[in-house]
């Protein structure tokens, strides 16, 4: 099973970059992606509820092709995302929650923002981060750290792993990644040297396949990732390329729309 565990999707006419859970299905058929790690792509009016709503909707109507992420942003301030985070988890049954300090501008281990990543922990599932040097002082992967070691039962995807921008912070992911083993690291937006020293430090069962569809085009990145995978075992292929994310989800083998 090929499993794109970095992909945002976006209610229609949302802005110019936008894709509907239609159109992302679509790509990921051209692709051979058989299910996707979906969040919303953060609006420009902030509007996550509706966003968040959206997901929600698009999961119903793709059930075992989109694996739902809510998005949390303290910067709405703690009443309203604590509130996001328990709809996300009681009310739509999402499978994780997403926290993005980059695009959303605060910073990740922020004590302000602390007690709200502990509340979505409380809910066992895992928690999304994007970990990126297009904002380095806000989520750069020690920042990662200090939460995974705060939180050491709670699985953590690090989206980009230090990538999205140059220059990257690939070798602090990685290094944060294995001092915690709670951290996964999602090869997303971050070139393939980055991620072939990332398999070779962490093991083929910590790495996993994102696109960072619309940034960045599905069926290019799974060819990539292909490509950089054909000297490894096939089941060491099968875990990074959906595994990894199945096992970390408990998902079944059912596949279709």
């Amino acid at each position: 099973m090929i499993i794109d565990a970095d992909c945002h999707i976006s209610a229609p006419n949302s802005d110019a970059l936008s894709v509907s859970a239609e159109e992302l299905v679509e790509r990921m058929d051209g692709a051979g992606i058989d299910r996707a790690i979906v969040w919303l792509k953060p609006p420009y009016d902030r509007d996550i509820d509706r966003e968040n709503r959206y997901v929600y909707e698009s999961w119903k109507r793709f059930p075992n092709r989109l694996l739902p992420f809510g998005w949390a942003n303290p910067r709405l301030g703690p009443p309203h995302t604590r509130d996001s985070i328990k709809r996300c988890f009681d009310e739509y049954g999402f499978y994780g929650v997403k926290f993005n300090g980059a695009q959303d501008d605060y910073v990740i281990d922020d004590p302000d923002v602390l007690p709200l990543i502990e509340y979505a922990a409380s809910f066992g599932k895992p928690i999304a981060f994007h970990i990126g040097a297009d904002s380095p002082e806000n989520t750069h992967p020690t920042r990662l750290g200090h939460i995974a070691a705060l939180l050491p039962e709670t699985s953590f995807l690090m989206s980009h792993m230090g990538g999205a921008a140059l220059p990257p912070l690939d070798r602090a992911a990685v290094e944060v990644s294995m001092v915690h083993p709670n951290v996964f690291a999602i090869g997303s937006s971050i070139h393939e040297l980055a991620i072939r020293h990332a398999i070779r430090a962490l093991g083929s069962r910590r790495v996993c396949f994102g696109s960072d569809e619309p940034f960045r085009m599905a069926r290019v990145q799974l060819a990539c990732w292909r490509a950089l995978l054909d000297d490894v075992s096939a089941e060491e292929r099968a875990e990074m390329l959906g595994g990894n994310i199945e096992r970390l989800l408990d998902l079944d083998q059912k596949v279709g729309s």
